[in-house]
C-alpha cells in the first residue's frame, strides 16, 4: 500500500491464533494512534455489555506514525479496554520504551482477546510471534519476571510490558508496567492481563521507522533543541515532584483524604527533599531530552534506583493523603507499587479511604488483623500495600476500589469514598482549580488529571506569543471561577491533549506545559508521514477520540447522573490558603450543561448525529 498504513497484530489467547491486519491511510489519518484508534478498534471490535474481567474483553496497547522516532516526547502509547474498575471506557498511556520498540518491530498495534488456559506471555520479535508458557513467571514480583524474560530469550535489550501479582489477583486498579518504571497506572488495565492470563508482552525489533522527508523532521528537532533548556526545565530538575510544595502553598495539597489542603509534612515528601537526600539519577524515556524521571536509592529499605521513584502523585496518594511523612518510607511504598504494579494513584486513595473508616470506627482493629490503621502510620501503609496486592485479608476487600468497598462496609462509609465512575480522585484538588472539576466529571475513564491542563495555566493566558494563542486563548482566567469561559479554555485544551494521546506526545514536553509548541509539532508529524495535516485537524482528531470514548460509555449505561463530583468537594477545604473554598454545585452543574453544548452531546450525555456526522464518524456510532 501506499501511503501512511497501520499495521495491527491481532492474537486470540484461546485459540493461540494470531493474524495481521493493515489500516488504510484515510483511517490513519482520522484516528491517528494511541487513544482515538484504540477506541475506534473497541468500538468496532467488541459488543456492550461484556465482562470487563471475561473472555470477550478487548485489550488494545496502540502507538502512533511518530511513536519510536527522535522527536523528544514522542515515546508514548496507549493501552485501552473496558474498565475492571469503572465498568466504562478504560484507557491509559506510557512512555518509556516499548511501543518504541514495537514499531522497529514493524508493528503499531497489538490488540489481545480471548483468554489462556494457562499462563502465557506474547514474545514478539519483528515478524516472528509466539505465544510462551509463562507458568514459571506467575507470581513473581516485576523485577523477576524482567530478569527472568531477558534470561530465557538470551537479550537484555528486549522491552517487556507486564501485569504484576496484583493483575494476577484481579486487583481492579492493577496497572501495567514496561521496564520496570513506565506505567499504564489507571483503569485497572493490568487486571484485565491477568483475567487473560497473559503476564507479559516482550518485545524487539530491528528496523526502526524513519520520516518520509528526514530533513524536514529534522528541522523540527533542531527547532527544539534551540527553544528548550534544561537547566530551567522544572519537570527535568523537579520531576513532577515539584508540585508537593506548589500545591501545598495553593493551599490545594490533597490531605487526610481531602479533608484538608495543607500537610504540615509537605516540606519532607517534596521533590526538593528527595532531590537533597535520595535522588540517585534524573531517568529518562526513548529519545527524551526531559529526562524527568526520578530514581531514588534507600539502601537500609532495599530501595534501589532500577524501579524509579517517587513522582508527585505517588508521594501524595501515600503522602500527605495517608498524613505520612517520612520520604525514606514512601520511597519504598513507592517501589511495592511497582513490584506488584499497582496504580499508586488508587492504592494510595483506598488507603486513605480505610484510614478516614478505621478513624470513624467503621473499619476496626479486628477488621485489619491488629494493623493500627492512624493517620500517619507508614508502616502500616507498606504492609496494606502488600495486602492489597496479594488479596489478603483486608486488602482483599480495598483490592475492589473505594465504590465497592464502600458499598460492602456500609455504615456511612460511602462519604469517604472519594470517586467519579469509581475510580479513584487524583491528587488535585477542584476546590481550588474549578475547572478541573469538569476534567473529573467528564473524563469517560472516571476521574483524571490528565484530560486537560490545570486552572493555573490559564491565568497566564495572553494574547503577545502565548503557546494556545493559535486557539483563541488569550485571556487570562482565575483558577477559582468556573464560568461558560472557563469551559471553553477546558474543551479546547480537553481536545489538545486528547490529541497529544493520540499521537504519543508527552504532556511534560508539548506546549502548554513545555517548550514544544504545536505548529512545530504539526510540522515534524507532516515530514514524519507526508500529509498537510493542520491544525484544525489536530484538534479534530483531539476532538473525535472524546467523541468516540464518551460513546462506548454511553452504550455501557452512563448518563449524566455518572458526571457528578463526590460530595466532598462541594464542602469547604478543611486547613490551609483556601480553607472553606468549594465546588459550588450549581455552577458546577451549571458548566457542566454548557460543556454538554459545546462538545454536541444532548441533555442525555448523549452525542448528536450532527456532531457524529461533523467528525465522520457517524459509522462507527451506528456500527
Amino acid at each position: 500500500m501506499a501511503g501512511v498504513t497501520a499495521k495491527l497484530l491481532h492474537v486470540d489467547l484461546t485459540t493461540r491464533q494470531t493474524r495481521t491486519e493493515e489500516l488504510p491511510e484515510p483511517v490513519v489519518r482520522k484516528y491517528f494512534g494511541g487513544g482515538a484508534l484504540a477506541a475506534y478498534i473497541l468500538l468496532r471490535d467488541m459488543p456492550a455489555g461484556v465482562d470487563p474481567l471475561g473472555p470477550d474483553n478487548v485489550l488494545v496497547f496502540m502507538t502512533s506514525p511518530i511513536n519510536g522516532l527522535s522527536l523528544s516526547g514522542t515515546n508514548r502509547y496507549t493501552a485501552a479496554a473496558k474498565s475492571p474498575l469503572t465498568g466504562g471506557y478504560g484507557e491509559s498511556e506510557a512512555g518509556g520504551w516499548w511501543g518504541p520498540e514495537l514499531r522497529a518491530a514493524g508493528w503499531d498495534g497489538v490488540v489481545v482477546r480471548g483468554s489462556s488456559a494457562t499462563p502465557v506471555y506474547l514474545w514478539i520479535k519483528d515478524d516472528q510471534v509466539e505465544v510462551r508458557n509463562a507458568s514459571a513467571y506467575w507470581g513473581q514480583l516485576s523485577g523477576e519476571v524482567q530478569e527472568g524474560l531477558e534470561r530465557e530469550l538470551g537479550d537484555k535489550r528486549i522491552r517487556v510490558l507486564q501485569t504484576g501479582v496484583s493483575g494476577e489477583k484481579l486487583v481492579r486498579y492493577a496497572a501495567i508496567v514496561n521496564q520496570l518504571k513506565h506505567f499504564h497506572g489507571r483503569c485497572g488495565l493490568g487486571a484485565v492481563m491477568g483475567a487473560k492470563r497473559l503476564k507479559a508482552i516482550a518485545v524487539r525489533g530491528s528496523k526502526p521507522p524513519v520520516a518520509e522527508d528526514k530533513d524536514g523532521a529534522k528541522k523540527q528537532l533542531v527547532w527544539f533543541k534551540d527553544h528548550y533548556d534544561r537547566k530551567t526545565d522544572r519537570f527535568h530538575q523537579l520531576g513532577s515532584s515539584s508540585g508537593v510544595l506548589a500545591l501545598e502553598a495553593s493551599g490545594i495539597l490533597p490531605t487526610r483524604n481531602f479533608r484538608d489542603g495543607s500537610f504540615e509534612g509537605a516540606k519532607a515528601i517534596s521533590g526538593q527533599m528527595m532531590r537533597d537526600t535520595i535522588l540517585v539519577n534524573r531517568g529518562t524515556c526513548y529519545a527524551c531530552a526531559v529526562a524527568c524521571k526520578r530514581e531514588v536509592e534507600v539502601p537500609e529499605l532495599g530501595v534501589t534506583p532500577r524501579y524509579g521513584g517517587p513522582e508527585y502523585e505517588s508521594l501524595a496518594a501515600s503522602g500527605s493523603l495517608c498524613g505520612v511523612s517520612d520520604l525514606n518510607k514512601l520511597a519504598l511504598i513507592n517501589q511495592l507499587y511497582a513490584q506488584y504494579v499497582l496504580d499508586s494513584i488508587s492504592a494510595g486513595a483506598v488507603i486513605a479511604f480505610a484510614m478516614e473508616c478505621y478513624e470513624h470506627g467503621i473499619i476496626t482493629k479486628e477488621m485489619t488483623g491488629g494493623l493500627d490503621l492512624t493517620w500517619g502510620n507508614a508502616d502500616a501503609v507498606v504492609e496494606m500495600v502488600h495486602r492489597i496486592g496479594k488479596r489478603e485479608g483486608i486488602g482483599d476487600l480495598l483490592a475492589e476500589g473505594v465504590k465497592r468497598a464502600a458499598g460492602k462496609l456500609g455504615r456511612g462509609s460511602e462519604r469517604f469514598a472519594l470517586h467519579v465512575k469509581g475510580q479513584e480522585l487524583p491528587m488535585h484538588d477542584p476546590r481550588g482549580k474549578k475547572g478541573l472539576s469538569l476534567a473529573y466529571a467528564i473524563s469517560p475513564t472516571g476521574a483524571d488529571h490528565m484530560e486537560a491542563p490545570h486552572d493555573p495555566l490559564y491565568a497566564g493566558f495572553h494574547p503577545q506569543g502565548h503557546p494556545l494563542g493559535s486557539l483563541g486563548l488569550i485571556e487570562p482566567l482565575d483558577p477559582l471561577v468556573l464560568d461558560a469561559k472557563k469551559v471553553r479554555a477546558f474543551f479546547t485544551t480537553q481536545s489538545v491533549w486528547s490529541s497529544y494521546n493520540a499521537i504519543g506526545m508527552c504532556d511534560f514536553v508539548g506546549a502548554p506545559l513545555n517548550a514544544m509548541q504545536l505548529q512545530p509539532t504539526i510540522d515534524y508529524i507532516n515530514a514524519v508521514t507526508g500529509w498537510n495535516l493542520g491544525l484544525y485537524e489536530l484538534m479534530k482528531i483531539g476532538e473525535r477520540s472524546n467523541t468516540l470514548a464518551r460513546l462506548f460509555n454511553v452504550r455501557e449505561g452512563f448518563t449524566p447522573g455518572d458526571d457528578v463530583l463526590p460530595d466532598r468537594l462541594h464542602e469547604g477545604i478543611g486547613n490551609g490558603a483556601l480553607k472553606g473554598s468549594f465546588v459550588d454545585r450549581d455552577e458546577f452543574l451549571a458548566a457542566r450543561r454548557t460543556y454538554y453544548q459545546m462538545a454536541g452531546w444532548d441533555e442525555t450525555g448523549r452525542p448528536t448525529e450532527a456532531k457524529l456526522a461533523e467528525l465522520g464518524i457517524e459509522d462507527v456510532a451506528r456500527a
